[in-house]
């Protein structure tokens, strides 16, 4: 259905002011380049609609990550409650015990240092030592088993976070109301949500465990030197504040790194996709553009490089600095540290453990600036897909107790109007009409008149904005939209092609993929034409519509045509809706499917509503309605309308002398100013 179009006049109608002229076109320069050549490669893109949250991490400052985090591990845990509640309770409980265990580890090797460093000959100071290296191989091992418990329970409710938020967005996604699926703007986030939201949905998981498991070794860390002594702590920060500063600034130039990455990688596709791009194929063959495009690739592949080599020099200098300062910290760690050996405040196993504690919190501080950074930007994808669905949620059709009927003898619009968001001139303004049981009518007008649009608010895919439809006196809006489009069958000019067996395309039209009625089936098929199709396959009606398929078939437009027909048929709703069915048939497929559809119906209280162009289709019909503006102008039969010399009479007059054979010698006469002979005016 095509209606979907600007229904507004163009800038020489509608008794407007006209637009300005623009000034006469000079002649375009000898040469010219072809797209920009110098400053920055990725200043020329448009931000891209799947790429609004990329480097969001690098903007935000240190206290906006560390502020939503909490917010963000709740969210994650919520999501992982949801799924998988035992295995939730496992990846928290043995994270708490992994971390309680690596504290406690730290804790038995100073034990061991101090058990090593006492007074007393080599060998008694190493027998006494050997309870303590079991203690801490016994923490180690622990922690190891742990941690595996950890990943093993994080590897059951990953995959059921994603499947849980899939399946919800896909349900979602599968039944808002049309008009929510033709707004761009949806797409956009639909197609956002579902390629940046359900990946990061799964990788987040994995990146809140190791954050907590980050976390949790710092805290550790920081317990363990308050034990051995207060004063250690403000070392532990001057040694891994500087490391953490180093951390947060790698981090950053690595986002921006990537995304700047990420837009030159866009420029290159464009021309990857045209040099294989099947549509674009023949004409570059015919205009030998290859070369050219490959020339202006090769143009910016080396720019890349070049832009690559400098990304590359700076992200090693910014390391080396943060290395540089990182280490300048550790060493005014360690010589405070010294002095508080010199000065016996601590004695020697003390400070060989601190010192084994700082570097495990440098360690732990570095991997969570890391992850932190990915969970921030991360979660905003996450928290998009969750907006998405639930804006999906709000534009989910009507629910209700009251059914559609399975069987229907009038159907009325009164005063329907619609206009489609974003446009000012409705595109249905003031319909009235009625249809009744074993009719057959066609909508016929202009592209844009409002037929399409009509035949939509039929189906039930849009509601009116103003006026009613009623079947049988019952006002549409009070049922179940689900039900309403069950007693609907749509043909449309480009039919779906689903890439499962033959029988499953007609079977879809009832809501299965893999039951049928076969003499239905056969009786539905054989009225469209479409049996010859099914019966020249491979396989007949088990043989797979799809070349991705090993041995599929792929079939031309006109057979699509007739798969689509027959499935409108097989459906045998009391409403069936053709537009443009047979735009792609040869004209004895199209008779044939007229046939079926005006006299050979499979169900006689059928309401059969034709749309279409060539009005010698639509001459049998009981009535036609005539569209223009989003209004019905002219309503009657063919002959009554031709008898009324309007608007249908002209376009069918029109279209009617497109087939008469012309007179060229008048033709020629008539070009030539002369009523000369055709030899004299050919």
């Amino acid at each position: 259905m095509s209606d979907a179009t600007d229904t507004t006049t163009g800038t020489g109608g509608g008794g407007g002011v006209p637009a300005p002229r623009p000034a006469p076109l000079a002649a375009p320069p000898a040469s010219m380049p072809a797209g920009p050549q110098d400053g920055d490669m990725t200043a020329e893109l448009e931000d891209a609609y799947w790429a609004v949250h990329d480097g969001a991490a690098a903007q935000a400052t240190v206290r906006e990550v560390l502020g939503r985090l909490p917010r963000i591990t709740a969210r994650i845990g919520r999501l992982a409650w949801q799924a998988d509640r035992p295995a939730t309770l496992a990846v928290v409980g043995c994270q708490l015990a992994s971390a309680a265990m690596s504290a406690f580890g730290l804790m038995a090797s100073v034990a061991v240092l101090r058990e090593l460093f006492a007074e007393g000959p080599t060998p008694d100071r190493v027998r006494a030592a050997v309870p303590q290296l079991l203690t801490v191989v016994g923490f180690l091992a622990a922690r190891a088993l742990l941690e595996a418990a950890v990943a093993v329970a994080q590897a059951r409710v990953t995959p059921k976070i994603r499947t849980a938020l899939e399946c919800e967005f896909l349900r979602l996604t599968a039944h808002v109301r049309l008009e929510a699926v033709e707004d761009a703007s949806w797409h956009d986030d639909v197609h956002r949500a579902s390629d940046r939201g359900l990946y990061f949905a799964r990788q987040i998981v994995g990146q809140v465990v190791s954050l907590a498991s980050a976390a949790l070794g710092l805290l550790g860390t920081a317990g363990v030197l308050g034990i051995l002594h207060p004063a250690l702590l403000p070392l532990l920060l001057l040694s891994v504040l500087p490391v953490g500063a180093a951390a947060v600034r790698g981090a950053r130039n690595r986002f921006r790194s990537f995304m700047r990455w990420n837009a030159l990688q866009r420029r290159v596709r464009v021309f990857s996709w045209l040099l294989i791009d099947v549509d674009a194929a023949a004409e570059l063959r015919s205009d030998t553009a290859q070369g050219a495009l490959l020339d202006e690739h090769r143009r910016l592949t080396t720019r890349i490089a070049e832009e690559d080599t400098r990304l590359g020099t700076r992200s090693a200098a910014l390391n080396l600095a943060g290395r540089t300062v990182g280490g300048l910290g550790t060493g005014i760690t360690y010589l405070a540290l010294g002095a508080m050996l010199i000065a016996g405040w601590l004695p020697l196993a003390a400070g060989a453990g601190a010192v084994l504690a700082i570097q495990a919190g440098q360690s732990s501080l570095t991997r969570l600036v890391d992850v932190a950074h990915l969970v921030y930007e991360h979660a905003l994808w996450v928290d998009d897909l969750l907006a998405v669905q639930e804006r999906c949620r709000r534009l989910l059709p009507r629910r209700s107790a009251l059914r559609a009927p399975d069987r229907v003898r009038t159907i009325a619009l009164d005063d329907v109007g619609f206009t489609y968001p974003g446009k000012d001139t409705p595109a249905l303004d003031g319909i009235t009409l009625r249809l009744h049981a074993g009719e057959t009518v066609a909508f016929v007008g202009l592209n844009g008149s409002g037929k399409s649009t009509c035949a939509k608010v039929l189906a039930g895919l849009y509601e009116p904005q103003r006026g009613t439809v009623r079947w049988d006196g019952t006002d549409v809006s009070g049922m179940d939209a689900q039900s309403v489009h069950a007693q609907v069958a749509c043909v449309l000019q480009d039919p779906l092609r689903l890439p499962f067996s033959a029988l499953s395309n007609l079977t879809v039209s009832t809501g299965t993929l893999t039951e049928a009625e076969p003499q239905r089936v056969l009786d539905a098929a054989r009225a469209a034409g479409a049996d010859e199709v099914v019966a020249g396959l491979p396989g007949q009606w088990g043989a797979l519509l799809s070349k991705r398929f090993r041995g599929g078939q792929e079939l031309s437009g006109g057979q699509w045509a007739k798969i689509a027909v027959a499935r409108g048929l097989y459906k045998k709703a009391p409403l069936l809706l053709l537009d443009e069915p047979t735009a792609s048939m040869d004209p004895p497929s199209e008779h044939a499917v007229y046939e079926a559809v005006l006299r050979g119906r499979l169900r006689e209280d059928q309401i059969t509503v034709l749309i279409s162009h060539r009005l010698a289709s639509v001459v049998d019909c009981d009535r036609i309605f005539v569209f223009d503006a989003g209004r019905i102008t002219e309503s009657g039969s063919h002959d009554t309308l031709m008898a009324l010399g309007g608007t249908y009479a002209s376009m069918f007059t029109l279209q009617a002398g497109g087939y008469r054979p012309r007179d060229t010698t008048a033709a020629a006469a008539a070009h030539h100013g002369t009523g000369g002979t055709p030899e004299e005016t050919s």
